[in-house]
């Protein structure tokens, strides 16, 4: 039988779940015994990698060789770092996190193969798709990616009797999502999401962080951060305190450089007036995510906490006044993503392979189900004749709309805008509204077309979103049948493949 196994990974901790014999998530603990690894890695040499807590504290030894807090650059092609003279981009780093992970599992649990990895449920589909390449990277098969709230939603509810509308609130090391949930039973149905890929507890680290040197500066004279060093083993101190300040209303700290020492003291009250910004955005997106789904606070019947951010009690304090409602604090925040996601597995696994898993497995796996939605739109670049200015210009042709339930399938029909025309190019689209410019083009692909075809032709464009998050779309020329297929999704290359192979992971 082959190990069911979800993954979340995350921007600052990461954490892998696997199915036990009898159908149940268990978090799989590292080589240290840690439930939960530190999202952080130091480049030791050209061939040994620490991760995890020893990368955190051997990365003051030489902080050009440790990197962190690289998720929230996936997929962002200007990003880059280096170290012993090769070069990784932030799905390199990420393959090497799900390395660690499965590495130490394996050692536990037996072979993992097929994996279900977690996303932010506002990631973009190119994000989506530097994710499963991080796997593949790692020699995974991913079978399917979930987003963080949906997953924490699926395991609370086959952990709980939970039933009517949810919000799940999951803010994390540096994302955060809102999840709009419907559950009956085991059945958990997603109605909409909302959320900021750039919020999240890196960025009350950086607020601690500048507390700590303005109250520094005003004791000695002096900078607390002269340079790179010190900057991270003062983050690290940051951190520290942030965590400190979810259970006591003042932290007291001895700050020492080269040039003096102070003691500081930080009050919880400090700290949630220089976060307020941060937490009023989260509200915004609260209420951004009611709208979409026709939902008011009232008609919230239980709310779920997800992510180690939410053990701030300023943002327990937010929840409660927006939502005139106690949340749910029956589980640990830190892995309701990875046991969600190794749920997630096991719902693939038994729908696509189910011979290779036991029978009490898959009648535990058809207790739940789970239905998500498109977290965007996607369409295509038409033409679209504008009256006012009387002539053509550039439309975003909404084809899968927003929060539609997934999967999903839809056609909208376009026409050929000239006598002739050979080709038809497809601009796959992600992003609202019908202005061009305030939307991604994620992929491109063209349709030949017979010669000596007239102006305003047919051809029907369908886009098709799957459960598992991956988008096909496909184009036909009505009038001779002619039809082209496009899958969204990108694959390994297996070159590339092969030098993070070399790595021996400590």
């Amino acid at each position: 039988m082959s190990n069911i196994v979800g993954i979340d990974l995350g921007t600052t901790m990461s954490a892998i779940a696997f199915l036990n014999s009898v159908g149940k998530p268990e978090i799989i603990p590292n080589k240290e015994g840690d439930r939960i690894t530190p999202s952080v890695i130091f480049f030791e040499s050209d061939k040994k990698l620490l991760i995890g807590d020893e990368a955190k504290n051997q990365a003051g030894t030489d902080i050009k060789l440790v990197t962190r807090e690289f998720k929230r650059k996936m997929h962002d092609e200007s990003y880059s770092f280096s170290a012993n003279n090769k070069t990784y981009s932030a799905t390199d780093l990420s393959s090497l996190i799900l390395k660690k992970l499965v590495q130490d599992a394996s050692v536990q649990v037996g072979e993992i193969k097929d994996v279900v990895i977690s996303v932010p449920a506002y990631f973009k589909e190119n994000q989506r798709n530097a994710t499963i390449q991080a796997g593949q990277l790692a020699g995974l098969n991913v079978i399917a990616i979930i987003n963080e709230p949906t997953a924490a939603a699926l395991f609370y509810a086959s952990n709980s009797k939970i039933s009517g509308k949810g919000l799940v609130y999951d803010l994390g090391g540096g994302t955060f999502d809102v999840t709009v949930t419907d559950t009956t039973g085991d059945d958990v149905k997603i109605v909409a999401s909302a959320g900021d890929p750039h919020l999240g507890g890196i960025d009350f680290d950086q607020i601690i962080l500048e507390l700590m040197s303005q109250k520094f500066d005003s004791a000695t004279g002096s900078k607390l951060c002269s340079d790179d060093e010190s900057t991270y083993e003062f983050t690290l101190q940051a951190e520290d305190i942030k965590k400190s300040l979810s259970s006591k209303n003042i932290v007291k700290r001895k700050l020492r450089t080269d040039d003096g020492s102070a003691l500081i003291e930080i009050s919880q009250n400090e700290f949630e007036e220089k976060i307020s910004t941060y937490i009023s955005r989260t509200e915004l997106l609260v209420e951004q995510a009611l709208d979409e789904s026709n939902c008011e606070a009232s008609d919230i019947d239980y709310i779920l906490l997800v992510g180690g951010s939410t053990r701030i009690p300023a943002i327990k304090k937010s929840i409660k006044s927006l939502m005139n409602k106690e949340p749910i604090t029956a589980v640990n925040v830190d892995e309701a993503v990875a046991l969600g996601a190794a749920i997630k597995a096991g719902l693939v696994t038994v729908k696509e392979n189910m011979h290779n898993i036991s029978s009490t497995v898959v009648r535990e796996m058809k207790k739940l189900d789970v239905t998500d939605v498109a977290n965007y739109s996607y369409g295509t670049i038409s033409l679209s004749f504008h009256d006012q200015l009387d002539k053509y210009k550039n439309k975003n042709s909404i084809i899968i709309e927003k929060n539609m339930s997934l999967p999903c399938s839809k056609s909208n029909t376009f026409y050929t805008t000239h006598q002739g025309q050979s080709v038809v190019n497809i601009e796959i689209t992600q992003g609202e509204g019908d202005d061009p410019d305030f939307v991604d083009i994620i992929d491109t692909f063209t349709l030949d077309l017979p010669e000596d075809r007239e102006e305003g032709c047919p051809i029907e464009v369908t886009y098709s979103y799957d459960e598992n998050q991956i988008m096909h779309c496909n184009a036909k020329d009505i009038n001779s049948g002619i039809e082209k297929s496009k899958k969204i999704n990108f694959t390994v290359d297996t070159n590339k493949k092969v030098t993070l192979d070399s790595f021996l992971i400590d």
